[in-house]
């Protein structure tokens, strides 16, 4: 190849990346709209996004990996939090929390109600983006599970997640995936472990303690017995409120609802299954 024909190649090879480049471009542009649910964008997300800024979350918290990695990620924290628990967290974050034992340092930001209602409006918006899995492994509000802590029957056990759940395990085993891979998934917010509260109480010695609440006077459920109990908790978290602890507000639970929409029956049966092993 002589030097006009390597110019001519260069050049050329410039303009087609130039030209792949610009309809790269105008595709990603074409997209946005859809991709970002531009469509639900109302006047509460748009403030959201203001008191966002006002207070300067991204200073300790990133979105979609942006920020601060001194905080957890809120990409998804909708998705992982119900708007309950939401709304008492960032009225009173110290609540949720021992700052000498947990060392988490959230300051009170003293936050308007409608302050909160349109940042929890804009988080959410924020959750429905299409990030195509950016980033791929985001900062977990809690950790998934403590090594070595999480049983079966009180045995250690190996995390479902890491191996394949087939239709001929224990029906606990395949409960103790669906814990993991819920939405939400529950270890998001629940460990296993004796004594590690969360977001929601540890689920250590759960059938003992379902069984004891069964057997109470304040009980005000309509379960008969702890597996009934468990599966209430999971479906109608409201049901019964256990007085004393700040996993509720208003006589609503922080648990999540859904759970039996968006889970099969089997997959509650094992679920429950899982749960009542743990005693």
């Amino acid at each position: 190849m002589n030097n006009r024909q390597a110019r001519n190649f260069a050049i050329g090879a410039t303009a087609i990346s130039v030209l792949v480049f610009l309809a790269l471009t105008l595709d990603s542009h074409r997209q946005f709209g859809k991709l970002t649910n531009a469509s639900e964008i109302t006047p509460a997300v748009t403030h959201g996004k203001d008191v966002w800024h006002k207070y300067n979350c991204i200073n300790c918290h990133t979105l979609m990996g942006e920020g601060a990695y001194y905080a957890p990620d809120l990409t998804k924290i909708t998705q992982h939090r119900g708007e309950a628990y939401l709304q008492a967290y960032m009225r009173d974050p110290a609540q949720f929390y021992d700052e000498t034992k947990h060392r988490r340092l959230m300051p009170k930001q003293n936050l308007s109600d409608q302050e909160i209602t349109d940042l929890i409006a804009f988080l959410d918006w924020v959750s429905k983006i299409d990030n195509q899995g950016w980033p791929p492994r985001p900062i977990l509000v809690t950790g998934s599970f403590v090594p070595g802590a999480d049983s079966i029957g009180g045995h250690e056990s190996t995390p479902s997640a890491a191996r394949p759940v087939t239709a001929e395990d224990d029906p606990r085993a395949q409960g103790e995936n669906v814990f993991r891979t819920a939405v939400p998934a529950c270890h998001a917010c629940h460990s296993t472990a004796p004594g590690a509260d969360m977001a929601g109480p540890t689920l250590a010695g759960l059938a003992t303690r379902a069984a004891e609440t069964i057997a109470s006077d304040s009980y005000t459920g309509s379960a008969k017995d702890a597996e009934g109990y468990i599966r209430e908790s999971i479906v109608n978290p409201s049901a019964h409120l256990v007085p004393g602890q700040m996993y509720s507000a208003n006589g609503t639970s922080f648990m999540p609802t859904g759970y039996d929409k968006s889970l099969t029956e089997e997959q509650l049966n094992h679920l429950v299954a899982y749960l009542g092993s743990l005693k």
